[in-house]
């Protein structure tokens, strides 16, 4: 296989990523096809579709030394272990994900397809491998269960973005960095409220702390500025 697209997102390292996609609507992204599948005709007729598949490569979450049977889902405290083929965990034999996006517009720039989409949970310059159409008569399951998840479907933080903070970013970003800090991006195993985090998120560097189940944010920097991190 090789990569037919990559994205372009507002995070430039892994780190803060939803644990899922279409957790956070307002994260949007570009899927930018290569010259060799940017052929129009390929793309006939899936404007029609409000949402589809991509099948990504986790490209920045290589296990150093081969696949483990079993891994530690973050939203039950690192500590737990499943089978890796009952998560999502990245550090799976061939490293392959799986998110369904909203699917904004289609269209061509510069001789290259290009595919605006929102909901995204990759970071910027993950490789796709393909795109197919989300169904909902077949991709939407009624009768399924949920599993150990259910259990951590509702982990929201309630986020403290002081105002004059909250102004730095760019007013369409705004909400998107909410949303973010809403599903908190700490490690699953971090329960240190004097700790300060840095998330990179559309050129800016957001530190926080998190105490219960308050997330407070403490500053915004420019990514070119000097910062002082404790991730």
């Amino acid at each position: 296989m090789e990569p037919i697209a990559f994205i372009h997102t507002d995070f430039p390292t892994k780190f803060g990523l939803p644990r899922q996609s279409g957790l956070v609507e307002a994260l949007e992204g570009r899927v930018v096809f290569q010259p060799a599948y940017s052929n129009p005709v390929a793309f006939r007729g899936l404007e029609q579709f409000s949402h589809i598949w991509l099948i990504w490569d986790f490209s920045a979450a290589k296990p150093r030394s081969g696949w483990s049977p079993t891994v530690r889902p973050p939203r039950l405290g690192g500590n737990q272990r499943m089978g890796v083929f009952a998560t999502r965990s990245p550090f799976r034999p061939n490293s392959l994900g799986l998110s369904c996006v909203r699917l904004r517009q289609v269209c061509f720039e510069d001789g290259r397809a290009v595919l605006y989409v929102s909901g995204i949970d990759m970071m910027d310059g993950t490789p796709i491998y393909d795109v197919k159409p989300y169904i909902p008569l077949t991709d939407c399951r009624q009768d399924a269960t949920q599993g150990y998840t259910r259990q951590t479907a509702a982990h929201q933080l309630e986020v403290v973005f002081p105002p004059a903070l909250l102004e730095q970013l760019p007013e369409e970003k705004r909400t998107a960095a909410v949303g973010i800090l809403q599903q908190d991006p700490r490690p699953g195993y971090s329960e240190d409220p004097a700790r300060i985090y840095g998330l990179a998120f559309a050129g800016f560097d957001l530190q926080f702390t998190v105490d219960g189940n308050r997330l407070t944010v403490c500053s915004v920097n420019k990514l070119n500025e000097p910062m002082e991190e404790n991730r």
